[in-house]
């Protein structure tokens, strides 16, 4: 197997997971599906308190259990939950069976959970009033800003690999735009952390210099 369907397949499970067992039921019991970027990994911002920390699904700071090799189903009758979508919120889900076995690579993992550490750090430093929220819908982590968001994504059908992204919610033109949502930079081509929020910053200013 390659780096890159490693990393997929990763995704694609902590994906299914950020789904079903944390914004399905934070959505059930406290009617949000909002998530947060935590050590290690994410976790709800309401009740349950819920989290996945490297390759451990984690309540009320507890161990519940193992990602790699458990399935959705059960993972959550050891914790008491019910499992499931957050349903009726959003129609693009992820379709993973909650039958089916998970699949964790823990170097593939700490690079996307890395992703939204370095992610919600930038984002803090540019607008310190705003709390990025990491959606489960899509997986990113992310603000909006005079009407622009900025955001981390691990990966998709686009870009395999995690990325930046400023997307205007108006369309702009010029040299710093280079994807039909706005602009994006790969983690690995922006290299240092502070060139994360450097990318940032600077989408701001093409976004109100051509706005």
């Amino acid at each position: 197997m390659t780096t890159s369907d490693a990393y997929r397949r990763t995704r694609e499970s902590l994906h299914a997971v950020a789904e079903q067992l944390l914004a399905g039921p934070e959505y059930r019991h406290s009617k949000t599906i909002r998530l947060r970027a935590a050590p290690g990994g994410f976790a709800t911002v309401r009740e349950p308190n819920l989290a996945v920390r490297e390759d451990l699904l984690l309540l009320d700071d507890a161990p519940v259990g193992r990602l790699h090799g458990a399935t959705i189903a059960d993972l959550a009758a050891a914790a008491g939950l019910e499992p499931g979508m957050p349903g009726g919120v959003y129609a693009d889900v992820t379709g993973f069976d909650p039958h089916a076995e998970l699949w964790i690579d823990a170097a593939q993992s700490r690079t996307l959970t890395r992703a939204y550490e370095l992610g919600d750090a930038a984002l803090r430093a540019l607008a310190p009033d705003r709390t990025p929220v990491l959606w489960p819908e899509h997986f990113d982590l992310g603000i909006d800003v005079d009407e622009v968001n900025y955001g981390i994504s691990p990966g998709d059908g686009l870009i395999a690999e995690p990325y930046a992204y400023v997307g205007p919610w108006q369309p702009r033109s010029g040299d710093f735009w280079n994807q039909s949502f706005g602009a994006a930079r790969t983690l690995a081509e922006l290299g240092e952390p502070d060139a994360l929020l450097a990318f940032f910053t600077a989408g701001r200013n093409a976004a109100r210099a051509s706005g």
